[in-house]
């Protein structure tokens, strides 16, 4: 029973770590990208995974926390993935109207369910269903503009769909699977996803911008908010592995739409953006279903916390032995590592 509020309470700091770096960033970023004239998304995240990786190595020296070898070919392939997966969310946005661009990123939670459903066997009660129905309504209100459709666009947004949720699926699998930390996954896979960014970042913010990253003329407060940029990115790619990892992969959806609701009320707190009373109804329509979401989730969670500490029925005489029996009939002496694993993802 003890171990229930500490995981509470880590999987609270988490959510709050995540809130908190994501809504910062996306404030700095805005101000770099839209005030100071940096248009360079893909490049820009290349570097923040560069410095999330050197910051990490640095921990790891300091013995901070402890590396678990993952073996190569995994992490070489998770890291690709969720690589080309920001260059897809990259290419959508760019290729798309923002009002289409936010429809993909709505796209992903029902897509995620789907493909838990399918071939993990995970099961969302339809109380779960209707809260997260009510959040993409909500958020599709506050958010979604105009939507206009093309050919390129549209298939741009269904490949960064696709390659997203099954990167955010990966990284929960693989945590759990393999019994390694986020900052462990984080530590090992960054390279991989910063370096295919940073081959390809140049080539697809040319496209998207038409201008040149390295032909750009970096004034001193350009280069603070890009180091700025980087640093809180260090929190944000901490903090989005180990929400998935505590929790799920639609859980961290539901967040990041958290975060849109959040960052709109910012927007127009601070920087005085355009602001109606649709962005208001939706983000109280999604607010609410995020609430129902938490609702539902905590305590399903409870109801089978507390049906795994009730203990069971002692057996009867006679059955006790008819299962002697059968264990000793049916049970191999020895269970291969495979089994242990098959036998502990069924648990």
């Amino acid at each position: 029973m003890g171990e229930m509020p500490g995981f509470q309470v880590g999987v609270i700091g988490a959510l709050f770590l995540s809130v908190a770096s994501s809504v910062s960033i996306v404030i700095c970023n805005k101000a770099l990208m839209s005030n100071l004239g940096f248009p360079f998304a893909t490049t820009l995240t290349s570097w923040h995974l560069m410095v999330t990786y050197c910051s990490l190595h640095v921990a790891l020296r300091l013995n901070f926390f402890e590396n678990k070898p993952i073996d190569m070919k995994t992490v070489m392939l998770f890291g690709i993935l969720n690589g080309i997966s920001i260059g897809f969310l990259n290419l959508s946005l760019g290729f798309n109207s923002i009002g289409f661009y936010q429809m993909t990123k709505l796209a992903i939670i029902p897509f995620t369910v789907m493909l838990e459903t399918l071939f993990l066997k995970k099961q969302f009660s339809q109380k779960i269903k209707l809260s997260l129905g009510l959040l993409l309504v909500g958020v599709g209100i506050a958010s979604v503009t105009d939507l206009q459709l093309n050919a390129l666009g549209s298939i741009l947004s269904l490949l960064a769909i696709i390659t997203t949720c099954v990167g955010q699926i990966l990284t929960n699998t693989i945590q759990k699977r393999l019994n390694v930390s986020s900052t462990q996954l984080l530590y090992q896979s960054s390279p991989f996803q910063a370096a295919i960014l940073f081959v390809s970042g140049p080539f697809l913010d040319h496209c998207l911008t038409n201008r040149n990253v390295f032909a750009y003329k970096y004034s001193p407060i350009v280069l603070g908010f890009i180091l700025l940029s980087c640093l809180i990115a260090v929190l944000v790619n901490f903090s989005t592995f180990l929400v998935i990892g505590k929790t799920s992969p639609v859980t961290y959806q539901v967040l990041g739409h958290l975060k849109t609701c959040l960052v709109l009320a910012f927007g127009y707190t601070l920087l005085h953006d355009p602001f109606t009373l649709r962005n208001v109804i939706g983000i109280l329509i999604a607010i609410a279903g995020m609430g129902m979401y938490s609702y539902y989730c905590t305590n399903e969670a409870k109801r089978k916390h507390d049906g795994d500490d009730i203990p069971p029925a002692p057996p009867s005489l006679s059955s006790s032995l008819q299962q002697q029996v059968k264990d000793k009939d049916t049970t191999p002496l020895l269970l291969s590592h495979q089994d242990r694993e098959s036998k502990d993802s069924l648990a």
